[in-house]
């Protein structure tokens, strides 16, 4: 792991006027994201967690698809390629089994908001040119290996590049207010309104981030959604 030090945070949604910097406290984040190699040490010692025997409440039906077998990974899955086509909800039960967690959202943000030489790239051009030049092309049917590009500031490899990321509070920053409370819920949240509050206008690929994630549930399991655990 690499520790991720303290600071502020600036969400592209942030969760009211009074928040729109949010103090960041000292936390430590995976080196890059957990490999099938790793994820298959973590289903052979829990089996509950192994292809075909996950309850659909908490997997999809292409869990784990791209492996050979429940415990073979097979040519499309590379032992130290990222792991994917794993849910919210196994991804959370590996990182507890290690005892770690899944990174909330705003660290996660905020470690990769760090560009090769800052801990805020930001306003880097390049940096900015190059995630969104990842951003539009399609994913290979078999991933590369984890960490053969640069670490970014902190020295965390592959915030971007190889997978999107499950985070622990995926789906709180779209969701509006309960609609049984009295009132009109927050609309501003949604669609083209949501820019209008957003914290950094400039940041494209932050949006994708953020869509994204507010597309998905628990047992999603997806070809270019993996994950890294934090603590």
């Amino acid at each position: 792991m690499v520790r991720i030090a303290a600071g502020e945070h600036v969400p592209i949604y942030p969760p009211s006027p009074e928040e729109a910097v949010i103090p960041m406290k000292a936390f430590e984040i995976d080196r890059h994201p957990v490999t099938n190699r790793d994820y298959l040490a973590f289903v052979t010692k829990h089996p509950k967690w192994r292809r075909g025997q996950v309850p659909r409440l908490l997997a999809d039906r292409r869990y784990l698809e791209h492996w050979k077998g429940a415990l073979e990974l097979g040519p499309d899955a590379d032992p130290d390629a990222p792991v994917t086509r794993v849910s919210w909800f196994a991804a959370k039960a590996y990182c507890e089994a290690n005892g770690k967690r899944l990174p909330s959202e705003n660290e996660w943000e905020y470690a990769a908001a760090a560009s090769a030489t800052s801990p805020n790239g930001r306003s880097d051009a390049a940096f900015t040119a190059k995630l969104l030049e990842w951003y539009s092309k399609p994913t290979p049917k078999v991933l590369p290996r984890v960490a053969q590009g640069e670490a970014n500031f902190w020295g965390a490899h592959d915030m971007h590049g190889l997978v999107w990321e499950w985070v622990l509070d995926f789906g709180s920053t779209m969701v509006s207010s309960d609609s049984r409370e009295d009132g009109d819920p927050d609309k501003m949240r949604f669609c083209g309104a949501s820019a209008i509050n957003a914290g950094d206008k400039e940041d494209y690929a932050a949006f994708m981030r953020y869509a994204f994630r507010s597309s998905l549930q628990g047992p999603y399991t997806v070809g270019n959604l993996g994950f890294r655990c934090a603590k």
